[in-house]
Formats: structure tokens, sequence, C-alpha cells
């Protein structure tokens, strides 16, 4: 991670594409967003979230939709 993105004050804007960034105190309170592959999921850091990866908090896959069976009428 570059370091000189920890001297700079975070904004809404902020995108982060390395999801296996360590989340650090300092980005306690900001908003950021996070890509997880095809778009960007937005998160506002915690102090529950410090030590975690910041992959952990944008799922990449979508959960199976399966159908219900209708039943025929006879």
């Amino acid at each position: 991670m570059d370091f000189n993105v920890l001297h700079k004050p975070f904004s809404i804007h902020t995108r982060i594409w390395s999801r296996r960034s360590t989340v650090l105190p300092q980005f306690v309170g900001q908003k950021v967003q996070i890509h997880n592959g095809k778009t960007f999921v937005s998160l506002e850091i915690t102090e529950d979230m410090v030590g975690h990866k910041f992959g952990e908090f944008a799922m990449t896959r979508k959960r199976a939709l399966h159908k219900k069976k209708v039943k025929k009428k006879k």
C-alpha cells in the first residue's frame, strides 16, 4: 500500500482496489469504496473493522437465487 495515502485525508470518493490491504486505525470513521471485481461497494469504517482486510467487507459473489417450484393445477 502506498504510504502517501495515509497522510491524505480520505473523502467519500476514495476508491480502494487492494482488497488484501489491512484496515488501520487511521481509517476509522472514513467512507471508502472497495472494489469487488466488478463494481465498487460503499462502506464506512468502524473500530471493529481494524485489523481485518478490506476484501472481507466487499462480497465478490451474488447469493444464489433458487426459484420456487410452482405446483400445477389439475
